[in-house]
Formats: C-alpha cells, structure tokens, sequence
C-alpha cells in the first residue's frame, strides 16, 4: 500500500518517558518526550509512581506533538503505539489513550514491539544518516536488554543471541551505584570514563558459549573489587573515578565486540546496526565506528536522539506497518514481556 500523504502519531511510555510523535511517512515532523524526575530520589524506576506520570502527561505530550507537527488530529492516518515490553501500568496508559484516540478518529490502530523500534529507528529519514540494506545485525543494548538480532525484512527478525541474565545497561547503573553515583549512573560512568586510563583496572570478562552475554558475575566482581580496594584506601573511589569508570566501560564494551565478531564470523553479515539506550554511549559509539576500518563492517549509529525511549521510533515501525495495512483491533492486549 503506498500513499504519500500518510500521517503516523506515535505513542510511547514503556517505562518512565512519556513520549509522541507525528510522521509524514518516514520524516519525523515533531517527537516530543516528557522525563519523569520523581524516580530520581528512589534510585530506581517506581512502577505505581511512573503509570500515574503518565497520566499526567499523556494530553499534554499529545497536543504538544500535534502543534509543533502543525497538523490537525483529523488529518492522521493510523495510531501506533508501544505493546511491550515494558512496565504493565505504563503500558496501559499508552495503548488505552491509543485506542480511545483512534476509536473516535475511525483510524487504525498499530501495535509496536519496543525492541523492534530501537532497531527499525534506522530507518526514520533523516539527513545525514544512511539506512542499513538487509540482511543486516542489529545490536540492541537497554536497561532491560542485551541481544543481537539478525535482520532480514523490515518484519523478518531473529534474535540470535541475548543475555542469560542481566542487560547491559543494568551493568553501567548498578555499577555506578556501587560507585556511589546518583541514578541513573549509566550516563556518569560514561562522563567520568572520557577522563580515565581505561587499562588502569582489569575486570575478567564472562565466558558464556556462543552468542549470548552474561553481565551479573561483572557486576559481583566489580563490587568485590571495590569494596576491596575501600579496606585498603577508604578513599579510593574518590582519587580513581575516572580510572574506574573507563576500567569497567572498557570491558563492557569490549564483551559486546567480542560477540559480535562472532556474530559476524558465523552469519557472514558485515553490516551492524545498534539501537536502545546505551548505544548512546560514547565508548561504544566510538568502538563501533572504528570497527568499519579495522574489520571492514558498515556500521550503523542512529542519531542521539532516537536511542533513548522516544516515540518517532514506534512512529517509523507504525509507518512500515501501515503500508502493509498490518492493524490491530481495541481488543489487542499490552504485554509486559513479547517477542518479534
């Protein structure tokens, strides 16, 4: 099905972010995103405190999405909106605001994968990014997952590798709270990593078999290491941040090379593509781009803005869906976990 004129308004709120955006096909004409910063003062996500911050902010996201697209609600073609994964009670209010909104309009109404959006984000058109030809890897990297995906169609995805426990963006936060560092940490150790000698510390990377990732025995050797290091200097924290934030974003980064070298040895695909929000990371930014000299890969970064939850990228899969008329009815249900 192809139309020119097809307007996408997108809807996200997995977890913590409220977000919308309006697509005309695969431009993003507004993506707008509301934080919720009450979770700071718990040091974690707080799933009552989150689904009723939605609420608060889901009209107001909505109208500021459609103003800065300067399009009118009745000329939208179809509501996409995130399914899951994600927090149940955040989740609700997303799908029932989408189902009530495209209930009225009589539009379709678009169900979205999380997890495939962060990697068809890709394909969002704008300027100065390339999209990935298939087949191509896609390294998707979140607070709540580590996989590696191989990508044959927009709807075609195998996940050929994944973690047997922890995500990796569970590694940089829980780290950081050892550290002492306020939530979330994974942007900090980031920060504080730029300024450090990242082989001034070693850390044992797991040994899992095959493609997938283990992180929970880095974090226990990374707590043992410190608490260590504490008995020894009570100060050392202090007078080796840098040092230890660039020690262990080092050999986080250097795990998830490692895979997908394999990945790329046993698929043969050269072309790699990360997504979620720890691709926002500027070490693993920087080795993945290196990599197109070093192994020959095409690498694939999406614009900052589209790593992090955001609804453009639940806009873009809304958008490739549409042009296969693949709609869900009001009786489509949220899923706290769900696979391709």
């Amino acid at each position: 099905m192809q139309n020119s004129e097809v307007f996408i308004l997108a809807i996200e709120s997995s977890c913590d972010d409220t977000a919308a955006a309006v697509l005309h096909n695969d431009k993003v004409l507004s993506n707008v995103v509301a934080n919720q910063l009450i979770h700071t003062q718990y040091g974690g996500v707080v799933p009552e405190l989150a689904s009723r911050a939605h609420q608060q902010n889901i009209v107001p996201v909505i109208d500021a999405a459609l103003r800065n697209a300067n399009i009118k609600k009745e000329q939208l073609s179809a509501i996409s909106f995130t399914q899951g994964p994600g927090l149940m009670g955040s989740l609700l209010v997303g799908s029932s605001f989408a189902k009530s909104m495209a209930s009225a309009l009589q539009i379709p109404l678009i169900a979205v994968n999380h997890m495939h959006a962060h990697i068809l984000a890709h394909f969002i058109g704008e300027e100065g990014y390339e999209k990935p030809s298939f087949p191509f890897l896609a390294l998707t990297i979140s607070g709540g997952h580590t996989q590696i995906v191989k990508v044959n169609d927009y709807f075609d995805l195998t996940i050929i590798g994944e973690t047997t426990d922890d995500a990796v963006g569970e590694a940089f936060d829980k780290s950081a709270k050892i550290l002492g560092l306020p939530y979330p940490g994974g942007p900090l150790v980031d920060k504080y990593a730029q300024l450090g000698n990242p082989k001034a510390f070693a850390f044992t990377k797991p040994k899992v078999p095959g493609l997938n990732f283990s992180f929970s025995g880095l974090k226990t050797a990374i707590l043992y290491f410190v608490q260590k290091k504490k008995l020894e200097n009570p100060n050392f924290i202090e007078e080796n941040l840098n040092d230890i934030c660039a020690s262990i974003q080092y050999t986080i980064v250097e795990i998830l090379m490692d895979k997908l070298k394999l990945a790329v040895k046993e698929t043969g695909i050269k072309q790699i593509a990360i997504g979620g929000g720890v691709s926002a990371n500027s070490g693993i930014r920087k080795t993945i781009k290196e990599a197109e000299q070093k192994y020959g890969w095409k690498t694939f970064i999406p614009k900052f803005e589209y790593t992090t939850d955001n609804a453009a990228m639940i806009g873009i899969v809304g958008y490739q869906k549409f042009l296969s008329q693949k709609f869900e009815t009001s009786a489509v249900v949220s899923k706290a976990r769900i696979q391709f």
